[in-house]
């Protein structure tokens, strides 16, 4: 199993704050760094500094890390105009020498929209603009250099796009989609992802989730081993149980509902909690680390769990 490391950069985190946590990232020899696409704090938190644009920050780390994976888990279809984040995340491929990898979902979170002055369809509506997103932005990256590129939908229309710049990364940066629907989500995973997330469920909810993104890939006639398998949790993990309960403490959560819902204790409990969701199918686990001036907790991570697992 893969480990990589994945942010809430809106729960309060500057660049210099992600740099850090990416250079350890590094170091320790986890897979990738990756970061939520938000705009605004969730719960109690004050969010100070603020936000900070996930593709900017990707792009920044492109340039001042030299090996690991680059991504978000997930930037959202109502944030940007898909023409434009095909450009730029075939710049970040390009920045980081072919290490971009585009997560990109529906959107969910109707605060940030409101305090941002984003638009907010109703689902339906934000799974259509998701759909027409994925067909757009594949279709610019696989053109080929001197030819044209012209879509034609309900939300986007494209009129003989040079489809430029091109990502390092052939066909394209792989694509994530994830998500807990029953139809719409497994076919368009089927359809354009390299990997399906199966974002915080049990191992059970996920290897059910894992089995219909299965079923959609053997609808079209798509080999389901080509389509890599990922969970993501919240992970705190402790050298004792003194502290697994002081770190749980440090991001406000108890440690038996952690252990229940997420992924926590000392470095054998977690090798066994990982276990459980390989034996379920997933080949990576998104490793949700909420205290990111904590990076001694990675070094735990990298030298108790990840020989272990990988």
């Amino acid at each position: 199993m893969l480990l990589r490391i994945f942010t809430e950069p809106q729960q309060g985190a500057s660049y210099d704050d992600l740099l850090a946590v990416a250079r350890k990232t590094e170091e320790c020899g986890f897979d990738a760094f990756f970061r939520s696409d938000h705009y605004l704090v969730m719960g109690d938190s004050d969010g100070l500094p603020g936000p900070t644009d996930a593709w900017i920050t990707l792009a920044g780390l492109a340039r001042e890390t030299q090996r690991i994976k680059l991504g978000t888990l997930v930037s959202s279809a109502t944030f940007r105009n898909p023409g434009v984040l095909a450009i730029t995340v075939a710049q970040v491929d390009q920045m980081s020498g072919g290490r971009a990898e585009l997560g990109l979902g529906a959107g969910w979170f109707e605060a940030e929209h409101a305090a941002y002055g984003l638009d907010f369809p109703d689902t339906v509506g934000r799974f259509d603009l998701l759909t027409e997103q994925l067909e757009l932005i594949t279709g610019l990256w696989e053109t080929p250099v001197g030819e044209k590129y012209s879509f034609e939908g309900k939300h986007y229309q494209l009129k003989d796009s040079p489809a430029l710049p091109k990502p390092v990364q052939q066909p394209h940066p792989p694509v994530i989609v994830g998500g807990a629907g029953k139809k719409r989500t497994p076919a368009l995973a089927a359809q354009y992802a390299a990997e399906f997330n199966a974002g915080f469920k049990s191992p059970e909810d996920s290897a059910t989730l894992f089995a219909r993104v299965g079923e959609a890939c053997k609808a079209i006639g798509r080999d389901p081993q080509t389509l890599a398998l990922s969970t993501a949790h919240t992970v705190v993990v402790g050298k004792d149980d003194a502290q697994v309960k002081q770190r749980a403490a440090a991001i406000g959560r108890d440690v038996e509902e952690l252990k229940q819902g997420a992924i926590a204790g000392t470095p054998a409990e977690v090798v066994d909690r990982l276990g459980q969701f390989a034996a379920a199918g997933s080949q990576r686990q998104y490793v949700q680390i909420m205290d990111l001036s904590d990076l001694d907790h990675l070094d735990l991570i990298a030298a108790e769990v990840l020989p272990q697992v990988s």
